[in-house]
């Protein structure tokens, strides 16, 4: 009878160690920050456990979704913000954040090395990578010697049936390069019509408007184009992990760069968790495993360039003058224009000036 008592005795003792144990780590439970992102699982993992490893009492919670799709997502939970760090979208995405009064001020610890084209005047968003656009080329068919130099140079006939180029209306790279071609003559004459001829142009020259980076490559290492016009960083990625047949020409007259950046909502649930964060994957440590892995230029300019892969310091890269507030403002518009007026309508536009001509 004894023994039984004791035995209960102890059962009971257990189960209350157990109760207050779990009570103690209940009240010790981890901080978390939740980050909406599009740079995809790779990069999104890798600084998940880097991140985590320094912190270890703080949870990442990370959503991969596409950048359009995070401010269209940031928007609806306005009135109960579920995210505290976008961390990646064009610099127009979040110049509309900042109209809409989704984001907070925040002035990390590397502000000063950053150049002011490439953030927030009130430190709303800050640059992280520089993307700028290309003219790519198969260069198992073609010699650099061979390849236009300058974007004028895609218009020329000889060209014609060689382009492949990705669909632009869901490409955010495709967008950004035709309304740079558009921006050209409108930031004189503030009329997009010029833009539009030259597009129809190069629509002539343009064999087919692939569905995905994914085909456009594809098609581009097989031989059915010879020539695309896309970004930097990605040709070098192909080319390098993929051993795809890729080179690419810096236009020389200036190329439009995109800035990708990152902000903390407005009134998030993790302010002091979002700060960490946002500090952490803009270390020099953190960007320069960005670069030489995942193929990023980093907008910090102090970092010692020989820790950069030489494709990025050896780059001569001429940015091309833009005004991102009127791109943000008629970009829609002028897409819309090009796939309503301009789109497969090349060709039989050139047919009708030599008619006029003759």
């Amino acid at each position: 009878m004894r023994k039984l008592l004791f035995f209960i005795i102890v059962i009971i003792i257990i189960f209350i160690a157990l109760f207050i144990f779990g009570c103690g780590n209940k009240g010790k439970s981890k901080k978390i920050v939740v980050v909406y992102s599009p740079h995809g699982v790779d990069i999104m993992t890798q600084f998940e456990k880097l991140f985590e490893a320094k912190y270890p009492d703080i949870d990442v919670q990370w959503i991969d979704i596409g950048s359009q799709d995070i401010l269209d997502r940031i928007r609806s939970e306005r009135e109960n913000p579920q995210c505290d760090v976008w961390w990646g979208a064009p610099s127009t995405s979040f110049m509309d954040a900042v109209k809409d009064g989704l984001l907070q001020k925040y002035t990390p610890s590397w502000a000063n090395a950053i150049d002011h084209r490439y953030k927030d005047p009130n430190d709303l968003w800050f640059g992280t990578f520089l993307t700028p656009e290309v003219i790519g080329y198969n260069n198992h068919l073609l010699k650099e010697s061979e390849v236009p130099k300058d974007w004028d140079e895609l218009l020329l006939p000889k060209w014609k049936d060689k382009i492949i180029i990705r669909y632009p209306l869901a490409s955010g790279t495709m967008r950004t390069i035709f309304c740079a071609m558009i921006w050209r003559f409108y930031k004189d004459t503030g009329d997009p019509t010029k833009g539009y001829e030259w597009l129809l142009k190069l629509d002539a020259n343009t064999k087919e408007y692939a569905s995905s980076p994914t085909m456009m490559q594809q098609k581009l290492a097989r031989g059915e184009g010879l020539l695309t016009i896309w970004n930097m960083p990605d040709m070098v990625f192909q080319a390098t992990a993929k051993n795809y047949p890729f080179g690419y020409v810096i236009p020389k007259s200036g190329t439009p760069i995109v800035t990708e950046g990152i902000a903390i909502v407005a009134n998030c649930k993790h302010f002091e968790s979002a700060k960490l964060y946002y500090e952490f994957v803009n270390t020099q440590e953190s960007l320069i495993i960005l670069a030489k892995e995942h193929y990023r230029i980093p907008t910090r300019n102090d970092i010692p360039k020989e820790l950069l892969p030489k494709w990025i310091t050896d780059a001569s890269i001429v940015p091309m003058d833009i005004d991102w507030e009127v791109f943000s403002k008629k970009s829609d518009e002028w897409m819309k224009y090009w796939e309503q007026n301009i789109k497969n309508k090349g060709k039989q536009y050139q047919k009708s000036l030599l008619k006029t001509n003759y």
